[in-house]
């Protein structure tokens, strides 16, 4: 079953239009959406280009200048320092399993916290922050769990890589790299 993606246009003067409710709205608007789980399409009404990533990452830089910044000056200078290299392939995947591996730990904890206080929990400040020192603990647990299947994760697709290597260039006699000689006798 395919979902249809809600389409917004764009338009030269950089208004939003919103197809579904033939209105226009705000990046604001646009922000709401994707935290409401809409899936979206965002495209150029002129030429019709898939404009979506552009408009989320203006987004992110709204966010980012807002006063809380969720990216360090380390980890920008890193994503330019990628783009060009032979593993920028790769980063997308690996940030967005990352991704995914950090939603499921914040889900966790959201159910300790409804578990322990109740479904209002999220609104009451002063549970949230009673909760979270009670459960430092369990959270730096939680969390080294999470790195460890992020080294895991990467180690894997890094062992995938070689072993794809290995297969492509197998045929053309290059010298075998250290240790190789170990690997073949197993």
């Amino acid at each position: 079953m395919s979902v249809e993606k809600r389409v917004i246009k764009k338009y030269p003067n950089r208004r939003l239009y919103d197809t579904a409710t033939s209105s226009y709205i705000t990046l604001g608007d646009v922000k709401q959406l994707v935290l409401d789980n809409v899936d979206i399409q965002v495209q150029d009404a002129k030429t019709q280009e898939d404009i979506t990533r552009s408009v989320l990452l203006q987004i992110i830089l709204e966010e980012e200048n807002g006063g809380m910044p969720m990216f360090s000056y380390e980890v920008l200078t890193q994503f330019i320092r990628y783009y060009g290299q032979a593993m920028q392939g790769m980063m997308g995947p690996f940030l967005e399993k990352n991704l995914q591996l950090f939603s499921q730990l914040q889900q966790k904890m959201q159910e300790q916290t409804k578990a322990i206080y109740g479904e209002n929990a999220m609104l009451n400040a002063p549970l949230w922050g009673e909760f979270m020192k009670l459960q430092g603990p369990a959270i730096q647990n939680m969390m080294a769990s999470y790195m460890e299947q992020s080294t895991g994760m990467f180690l894997e697709m890094q062992n995938r890589m070689q072993e794809q290597t290995k297969q492509l260039f197998g045929g053309f006699g290059f010298p075998a790299y250290p240790g190789a000689e170990d690997k073949d006798k197993s």
